[in-house]
């Protein structure tokens, strides 16, 4: 069960959002071709992921930044930049260009600050734009509650896409973040649970000013929570309903 995409169509072109997507694309390319040996890369991971140990002595100041461009194999690229492309470009549309890149890089940080925190003497290195987009996720929770996110969800015989109000999708995916990091050591089997939920935190309150500029409650009464322009309609779904043989 996954987001593929949304109702809400943005005014401009959301070139900040094309930009990161490069810039990470860019990056995974350029490691997983580039580097030939283990050594190799193992001192970019040491130069360019955020450690906590570093970190807590006064070093890999680097890392706190870099670490969100960097990915641990394609699907955790994939699964990032889809999440991004989603609901960046709304987040871009309402901020403008420079405002939003802003918010996406502090969102890295408060998230990687939150992993920080329970253990700032891990030897873990963490890597992933998801705190980041875990901001921008806050964000688009609280501007637009109601926008339809259309979900893929594949249930070994219910296979569906169906629209579902984002307040639904961003609060399960929360949800379960807050669950597998409360039920997972710190290391969160190799998941910064901790991190998705502070990013998703900072971006959601770092957001309220912006919520506020645009009348707050009677934003969302003018809008009903939806996106305060035409919504992007999709021809029904086609996906057959597979049965099993008896």
């Amino acid at each position: 069960m996954f987001p593929i995409r949304d109702h809400n169509p943005s005014r401009r072109t959301p070139f900040v959002t094309y930009l990161f997507i490069a810039i990470n694309v860019a990056v995974f390319i350029w490691q997983y071709s580039g580097l030939h040996d283990v050594r190799a890369s193992n001192q970019f991971l040491y130069d360019y992921a955020f450690w906590p140990i570093l970190f807590q002595n006064g070093e890999g100041l680097t890392g706190f930044f870099t670490h969100m461009f960097l990915h641990g194999g394609f699907m955790h690229l994939a699964g990032n930049m889809l999440f991004l492309w989603i609901f960046g470009d709304n987040m871009e549309d309402e901020l403008g260009h420079l405002p939003f890149a802003l918010f996406y890089v502090l969102s890295g940080f408060a998230a990687a600050y939150i992993q920080y925190l329970p253990d700032p003497s891990s030897t873990i290195p963490m890597v992933g734009a998801s705190g980041a987009i875990a901001g921008v996720m806050g964000g688009y929770l609280l501007m637009f509650p109601k926008a339809k996110v259309d979900v893929f969800i594949f249930l070994v015989i219910f296979i569906r896409i169906l629209p579902i109000p984002s307040f639904i999708v961003l609060g399960v995916w929360m949800a379960l973040q807050v669950l597998n990091g409360l039920g997972s050591d710190l290391n969160g089997g190799g998941v910064a649970y901790w991190a998705h939920v502070g990013g998703f935190a900072a971006g959601f309150v770092m957001a309220i000013p912006l919520w506020l500029r645009r009348g707050a409650m009677a934003f969302w009464d003018r809008t009903h929570g939806h996106p305060p322009h035409p919504e992007t309609r999709y021809p029904t779904s086609n996906v057959p309903l597979i049965r099993r043989r008896r």
